[in-house]
């Protein structure tokens, strides 16, 4: 894919975990971190924005991780 496309694909993301549940935001989790993975190793800097929401998420999962497993 080429790096514009990644982009694309990452804004397209950005837009659907926003608005989304934290069901949906969990399940699309990967995907996004995935794409921001591969836009860095093209050699991309990816936009703070979209570094910060991919932390976000990640924190959101160990979350739901713990309340699990304490649950």
């Amino acid at each position: 894919m080429k790096t514009t496309e990644l982009m694309q694909a990452a804004e397209r993301l950005e837009e659907r975990i926003v608005g989304a549940s934290m069901t949906a935001r969990q399940a699309l989790q990967p995907e996004f971190n995935e794409v921001l993975s591969q836009l860095r190793a093209s050699g991309i800097e990816v936009p703070s924005r979209l570094t910060k929401l991919d932390r976000e998420l990640g924190e959101e999962a160990i979350e739901a991780y713990f309340e699990s497993y304490t649950a």
